[in-house]
């Protein structure tokens, strides 16, 4: 036999989740209000105060109001490993002389019940005060401790909530990494391509072109096999800084092979790409980098591609039009930029 499962919708559980999002983003100090406010109407005080320290630090510093009297009260009083209930104060040899028992604001009924962490710590205290003597009876001080066992649930929740917070932007920063490459801080090569397959369609959608730029440096290999792996991912790293300083800051950046790098500008024609392309190679040559006391002239090749060209290429073709522009750029002597042409993509110069 088949049973249905009773599911909630897809709208319920957004409603749900969003509740759950207000709530837990709700104030500290709208929290802790909505507490004490709670404990006043439960038990008819005059007021109730939750405490995770200095109540007169919390709001009432410099203050000559009840409340900033009724805090300093609560601050001058050891916090009790259990409920505490004082019906007369004036008749309590441990709050007679209190001065304020004996004068203002005349405190004459205290009530206190520890708040515990999960480890059962103590970690505050929640505090009644009035200004009449209270009988606080059995039912009252059960009350007492279910209010006090919904702040430690409220609490719980909340640190519960700051540790999923803090997990989720752990991941964030995991998900990343994992599309960073590592040694020069740009998109690696599955980032970059999500990234243009996302930009062509925002293009496409808006109407506008999209343009992709291949670079290489020309003497990258030669600089690997004289100097090493180090030297040489240092002077990446150099061009690489240099290349932004060319770019827009929504331009995407990655690295699309060992020595190969991918750009995608999004909005960009093929006219304008090639004029990012030769602000590059421009920069790049007016950048000589020093090795061993040598100093070593740098260029760079660059295939460029557009959809204002091509406007019906998918992704991968585009990439595959740019690289054989790339190709050209390099059969023809290097520092060179070569746009692929509608006519001849596939053209080798």
């Amino acid at each position: 036999m088949t049973v249905q499962l009773d599911r909630p919708s897809p709208a319920t559980v957004l409603t749900v989740n969003a509740a759950y999002e207000a709530l837990m983003s709700e104030k500290y100090e709208s929290r802790i209000k909505r507490i004490e406010r709670l404990g006043v109407k439960l038990f008819g005080v005059a007021n109730c105060l939750v405490s995770f320290g200095n109540l007169s630090d919390r709001a009432y510093q410099g203050e000559h109001s009840m409340n900033a009297m009724e805090a300093m009260f609560c601050d001058g009083l050891p916090i009790p490993d259990e409920i505490l209930v004082v019906n007369d104060t004036t008749l309590d040899a441990k709050f007679a002389l209190d001065r304020f028992v004996v004068g203002l604001p005349y405190i004459r009924f205290y009530a206190a019940h520890p708040i515990f962490d999960s480890a059962r710590n103590i970690i505050g205290c929640v505090s009644l005060i009035d200004y009449r003597p209270r009988d606080f009876d059995d039912e009252n001080r059960q009350i007492f401790a279910d209010l006090l066992v919904m702040v430690e649930r409220e609490l719980l929740m909340l640190s519960m909530y700051k540790m999923q917070v803090a997990l989720i932007k752990q991941n964030r920063n995991l998900k990343r990494d994992s599309l960073i490459d590592p040694i020069l801080g740009t998109w690696n090569k599955g980032a970059i391509v999500r990234s243009l397959r996302i930009e062509m369609e925002r293009c496409s959608k808006a109407e506008k072109p999209l343009a992709l730029l291949v670079v290489t440096l020309d003497q990258i290999a030669t600089i690997h096999a004289t100097h090493g792996t180090a030297i040489s991912d240092m002077v990446l790293v150099k061009m690489i800084s240099r290349i932004r300083s060319c770019i827009r800051p929504f331009d995407a950046l990655g690295r699309f092979g060992n020595d190969v790098f991918l750009m995608v500008l999004p909005g960009a024609s093929r006219l304008v790409a090639t004029a990012v392309a030769e602000r590059i190679r421009l920069t790049i040559m007016s950048n000589p980098e020093e090795i061993d006391a040598a100093s070593i002239d740098l260029t760079i090749s660059a295939g460029i591609v557009s959809t204002d060209t091509f406007p019906d290429a998918e992704p991968e073709i585009l990439i595959s039009y740019a690289e054989k522009a790339l190709l050209s750029a390099k059969t023809a002597g290097n520092n060179r930029v070569v746009p692929a042409i509608a006519e001849q993509p596939d053209i080798i110069i």
